[in-house]
């Protein structure tokens, strides 16, 4: 596991066994320029949350900029077309199903070679196909950044689309949920880690993408809405080769309810899997 974590913009050491870390505030970075890709529920969100944040944020969907629902551009974001979302963007958030990734390759190559490219998405094979790959054991980042053919940051996948929307908090407000950040790029993963303090959670540095399968679908980390210390034990605790299984346990439970469960039946749901 990583090294360290971080609380809000306070970079913490390793955690001592009395709980306790020592900090030292990094400086804000100004304003972004950030195109979301994909204006469903958590793109639009994010969307709609940076803006408010002060960053300069496009939203573009496949089906066009009319499908931007209006409530996600009311802080400022601006609806533009596919073939004009990524010129000059500092940070590009991917927010559309996991199995059409590799359609956008071509629209990557395009951005500039230092913008950054943010994957929020999961595989779910009961529900997108399999992807042989990936059922074979390949972390789902590293499949994505193959595909892709851009180095990837993974974010805001290992929180629920609710979470997102109703759950964020200001910076050291207590029960602040957090969400792991991992990337190759130190730079690149710090930068994101902001982007996600900027949304109501307190980011935490989850190391490399081959270590991105801890937050992946059916480990203790995803969508458990854990603080920054519980986290970290969830993080360490998970099994690469237990977490398809539970993945797909999990969502044949969810497939049994009659009706659809509440945002705190869910989470409940998604923590009983690992006692």
């Amino acid at each position: 596991m990583p090294a360290s974590l971080v609380l809000g913009h306070m970079a913490c050491q390793p955690l001592t066994p009395a709980g306790t870390c020592r900090a030292e505030v990094q400086t804000k970075e100004p304003f972004m320029k950030i195109t979301v890709i994909g204006a469903g529920a958590i793109g639009g969100n994010l969307a709609r949350r940076l803006s408010e944040a002060g960053h300069d944020v496009m939203v573009a969907d496949a089906r066009g900029p009319e499908a931007v629902a209006e409530e996600v551009l009311t802080a400022g974001a601006r609806a533009v077309e596919m073939d004009a979302a990524v010129a000059d963007r500092q940070v590009i958030v991917l927010s559309i199903p996991f199995s059409v990734q590799p359609d956008l390759a071509d629209l990557l190559a395009e951005a500039r070679g230092d913008s950054i490219i943010v994957d929020t998405s999961n595989y779910y094979p009961a529900m997108m196909g399999p992807v042989e790959a990936v059922d074979n054991g390949q972390v789902e980042s590293e499949w994505s950044q193959e595909k892709l053919r851009r180095p990837i940051v993974k974010a805001w996948n290992a929180a629920l689309a609710a979470t997102q929307q109703t759950r964020g908090l200001p910076q050291g407000a207590p029960g602040r949920i957090a969400i792991p950040v991992a990337a190759d790029s130190a730079e690149a993963r710090a930068t994101v880690m902001q982007l996600v303090d900027d949304t109501g959670f307190d980011p935490f540095d989850a190391g490399v993408i081959a270590d991105s399968w801890r937050q992946q679908p059916g480990t203790p980390a995803y969508c458990t809405e854990l603080g920054l210390e519980d986290l970290a034990q969830a993080l360490t605790a998970a099994d690469k080769d237990k977490a398809p299984a539970t993945r797909d346990r999990i969502m044949e439970h969810f497939g049994t309810l009659t009706m659809a469960p509440s945002l705190d039946e869910t989470v409940a749901i998604n923590r009983s899997a690992h006692v």
